[in-house]
């Protein structure tokens, strides 16, 4: 189980409409939105892995160690979520060593896991994953095997590999195979657009036929109805950004009962370290 953790306004879909000059002016509902998915964690006995951008934890320092302090896995989205396709590889590498640094600065726990903005290694930035590696990062969950009109790779592994021989172990979103076609199961805008039997049946099937775990990820501002809207954007993001925003709560409630869950590094990493 995943979160990734930034707030309404910085997701990519709204990067022609909000500058990120304007972002400390803006409402933030990022700490009272992830507090409300600690204590649905804690309800249901769950521990995950949260992927924090480090322009969030500068700012929110007491919630980067409330979620370590939970039991939960810390990990990094970046320091202010710019797609690995926006970056050259040096200004790339500077960001996820700093944004590294920063959070085992603030949590006093060593970071492990990385996932890339918008799930931007794809196979043109392959090269972030040698990257990652070298700035001690012993993991990635950037790669999402699919078509999809921002990012994907539709014919890497659906499940962990290692990128070259014994380099950087990635995690793909998770994918149900029909058909000889990899289709999304691993939570975001499908997660909210399907019925959940569907998201149920789909990774039912992932870990009963291909006996393999999930990987399931979602956005504290996907439990927030009440967020601000936005202007300015198109009829397409409107529609994948708020589409059944009031239904997500329960959802991933019903989520945390049918399934057993836990932290990326548990699972995938059971000695703790590559």
């Amino acid at each position: 189980m995943t979160v990734d953790v930034e707030d309404y306004f910085q997701v990519s879909a709204f990067e022609a409409a909000v500058n990120r000059s304007d972002w400390d002016r803006l409402p933030c509902r990022v700490e009272q939105n992830t507090d409300h998915i600690l204590g649905l964690f804690d309800g249901h006995d769950v521990k995950a892995t949260f992927f924090m951008l480090g322009w969030i934890a500068e700012r929110y320092p007491q919630l980067v160690r409330r979620i370590v302090d939970a039991g939960h896995e810390l990990a990094s989205h970046g320091y202010s979520h710019v797609r690995v396709t926006q970056q050259q590889p040096q200004a790339f590498s500077e960001d996820v060593s700093k944004t590294k640094q920063l959070l085992e600065d603030i949590a006093g726990c060593e970071v492990q896991g990385y996932r890339a903005a918008s799930y931007s290694i794809v196979n043109e930035t392959l090269w972030a994953h040698d990257l990652l590696q070298e700035a001690g990062y012993h993991y990635s969950s950037s790669v999402y095997p699919i078509h999809h009109d921002l990012y994907g790779i539709p014919d890497a592994p659906r499940f962990s590999y290692r990128h070259k021989d014994g380099g950087l172990l990635e995690i793909p979103v998770t994918t149900v195979s029909l058909f000889n076609h990899n289709l999304p199961c691993g939570g975001g805008g499908y997660f909210r657009l399907l019925p959940y039997r569907v998201s149920r049946w789909a990774m039912r099937r992932v870990n009963g036929t291909d006996r393999m775990p999930c990987v399931f990820y979602f956005h504290p501002w996907e439990i927030d109805p009440e967020q601000p809207r936005q202007a300015g954007i198109s009829g397409k993001t409107r529609f994948r950004h708020y589409l059944n925003l009031r239904h997500m709560r329960s959802r991933i409630g019903r989520l945390l009962d049918d399934f057993n869950w836990g932290r990326m590094d548990n699972v995938f990493l059971p000695d703790g370290e590559i």
